[in-house]
């Protein structure tokens, strides 16, 4: 089974994360996309984090049933920081009957040399790369098992959600219905805008 690895914070998962994985398994570039979440991105130390367990619920609220998702925690178990190329290992060893297709970012792609062990990512694995804005990626250009999907770009990222959220802001259509109620349940760090008196 091809298996699409989307790695990442997920800090919070929002509609961007799950349009492009539903666009990869609908449009057959892989047959399940797995969500990898993070406990700590190497390249990303000085960012503020949600609990561990609670990015991973949000996840799992967001997916719910859908058959093609799956949450996965393994890096949890894993030395910190996370490196792909440890996770990779990891689940390579645990369904060594399944294909991995990382999922990266073209603007990923841009700083791909400096990941750890990035020869041998590329030298065992197949990369997915989906389309950032500013960040274009010649095709023709690419090495053997790289492949820059079709993807339609959706310029949405947590970073904005969080801002959003720590404002009042409602910004309930751009997180699955699930998640925005779990946030708003929580009351982590900002107030529902109908709260608000006029």
């Amino acid at each position: 089974m091809r298996i699409g690895l989307f790695s990442g914070s997920f800090n919070p998962i929002h509609i961007g994360h799950l349009a492009l994985a539903n666009w990869l398994c609908a449009f057959d570039e892989v047959d399940e996309v797995w969500f990898v979440v993070s406990p700590r991105n190497p390249f990303k130390e000085g960012q503020e984090l949600m609990d561990d367990q609670l990015r991973l619920r949000l996840v799992r609220l967001a997916i719910g049933d859908y058959p093609c998702f799956r949450a996965s925690d393994v890096e949890f178990g894993l030395t910190r920081p996370s490196y792909t190329i440890h996770t990779l290992d990891k689940l390579r060893e645990e369904y060594p009957a399944h294909e991995f297709h990382l999922i990266i970012g073209s603007d990923n792609w841009a700083g791909f040399p400096r990941w750890r062990e990035a020869e041998r990512i590329l030298a065992e694995h197949h990369l997915l790369i989906y389309p950032r804005p500013g960040y274009p990626v010649e095709a023709s250009a690419l090495p053997p098992h790289v492949r820059l999907t079709q993807a339609p770009v959706l310029d949405v990222s947590s970073t904005f959600i969080r801002q959003a959220l720590a404002e009042g802001r409602d910004v309930r259509y751009f997180l699955h219905p699930a998640v925005w109620e779990a946030l708003l349940f929580l009351n982590t760090n900002f107030e529902h805008t109908s709260q608000k008196k006029e």
